[in-house]
């Protein structure tokens, strides 16, 4: 037999239209709405996956389905609410009973970073991210000639959040991670410090590292100041100078930097450019615990942020800055949640408690229909009645107040008048009609019935 088109979208018959769940539906899991369940996690799938009107052509093309942008879009922001509600249920679970993390990794790699978000009305939000793997043992990287150090096991937390609201609500993903349990963190971040405080709420003692390409920025910025940007000599001091900081003491590149802006400011440099280096030596020079290079790659430590900058643009950016792209301020930490799911390779597990939260708020949500419905019948049930005994009292008939001087009056007797039976008149139409005239008793000797 040969399905239609629209296969997938027809429901069993287990619903009636307009009504809520029955028995059978939670028997076969069906969702709130009229997708079926494969359908609805395609669609939503689709739509963290891509944009909307992208996904609503692969839905055609995989599943012989017609839909519309905006029933994607629906779909997906509501799905990705939900996860929402349930990370942030877990984290006050975890705050309220206090239980052990599970085992975490020997050796765990941490790292956060910011995303700028395009959002309606040409403003711009910062989605925060947070990277979690495992550092696995230093390799050769024989094209490159040098030892690198790879992390695996990659997953990711984001919100668009202030930096102490998204620290504890990314404890759903660190304690998940057993973070707190992990034999040693090596945490890779840039000098923000929303991160540092991060680290201290989530593994103060972890092992915090410069991203090298983010130092050797600030170095660059020195140097471009007294040889010149784009000059042979700049880009000969600047290799030499990377190269020493990579793998030898960072204080010997610290003095190098002093010097050369003790140089400027006894020089004709103008006060943009004085400042500009100042800010980087005091950068760097408050840093200098996190750049020791050498001695973090001897114990096998990853020195680059690179995982969670890509992750960034895997999880955020792929997906929510595209071109032409505006985001309402509803929609976006419904969506990146979606994208770490997606990105987390974590979606069969994840869904199924999607699902079924879906299920429990469309359930709460009719049984809040009826009681509100009640509730208003109740209220005009209760109008009427007393509706009616107003005007029932404003019928009634006025009596003076009882007092003292008042005698009291017997009540009159009620008068009972028995009902006489209805006769017709002699003329009335009933009398002339056969079922009409009364019935004779039966002919006996002297009567005669025509009287």
């Amino acid at each position: 037999m040969t399905k239609p088109s629209n296969f997938h979208a027809v429901r069993p018959l287990a619903r009636s239209a307009g009504q809520g769940f029955f028995p059978l539906d939670e028997e076969l899991a069906l969702l709130p709405g009229s997708l079926t369940p494969s359908l609805q996690e395609a669609l939503v799938r689709l739509g963290a996956r891509m944009p909307f009107r992208s996904a609503v052509q692969e839905l055609a093309f995989l599943k012989h389905v017609t839909t519309t942008e905006a029933t994607v879009r629906r779909h997906a922001e509501t799905a990705g609410a939900a996860y929402v509600a349930l990370q942030t249920e877990e984290v006050e679970r975890v705050e309220r009973t206090l239980p052990a993390a599970p085992e975490g990794a020997t050796r765990q790699w941490l790292s956060a970073e910011g995303a700028m978000v395009p959002l309606v009305h040409g403003e711009w939000a910062e989605v925060k991210t947070v990277a979690i793997g495992e550092i696995q043992p230093p390799v050769l990287d024989a094209q490159r000639g040098e030892v690198v150090v790879h992390t695996t096991d990659l997953s990711y937390f984001s919100r668009w959040a202030e930096a102490e609201t998204f620290t504890r609500l990314a404890t759903v993903e660190t304690q998940r991670r057993g973070t707190e349990r992990a034999e040693t963190v090596g945490a890779v971040n840039d000098g923000a410090e929303w991160i540092q405080g991060f680290i201290d709420v989530q593994r103060h003692d972890a092992v915090r590292i410069l991203d090298f390409s983010h130092a050797a920025e600030y170095v660059a910025q020195v140097g471009q100041a007294v040889l010149g940007e784009g000059t042979a000599a700049f880009k000969a001091w600047l290799a030499t100078t990377l190269h020493e900081l990579k793998h030898d003491s960072p204080g010997k590149v610290l003095q190098t930097l002093r010097d050369m802006q003790h140089e400027l400011e006894g020089g004709a440099a103008s006060a943009e450019t004085l400042d500009s280096v100042r800010a980087a030596v005091n950068y760097l020079d408050k840093r200098c615990a996190q750049m020791e290079y050498a001695r973090f790659q001897a114990a096998g430590y990853p020195i680059g942020s690179g995982s969670v900058e890509s992750g960034n643009k895997v999880v955020v950016e792929a997906r929510l800055k595209g071109a032409g792209m505006h985001w309402a301020r509803p929609q976006v930490n419904p969506m990146v949640a979606l994208r770490d799911v997606l990105c987390s390779h974590r979606w069969e597990q994840d869904w199924s408690q999607i699902a079924t939260r879906l299920r429990e708020d469309h359930l709460k949500e009719r049984q809040q229909r009826q009681r509100t419905r009640r509730q208003q019948r109740q209220s005009v049930a209760t109008a009427s009645s007393s509706a009616t005994v107003i005007s029932v009292a404003r019928l009634a008939p006025s009596s003076p107040a009882l007092g003292e001087d008042t005698p009291l009056q017997p009540k009159p007797a009620l008068r009972h008048t028995a009902k006489q039976p209805y006769r017709p008149p002699a003329n009335h139409p009933w009398r002339h009609s056969p079922i009409g005239r009364a019935r004779f008793k039966p002919y006996r000797s002297g009567h005669n019935p025509k009287l």
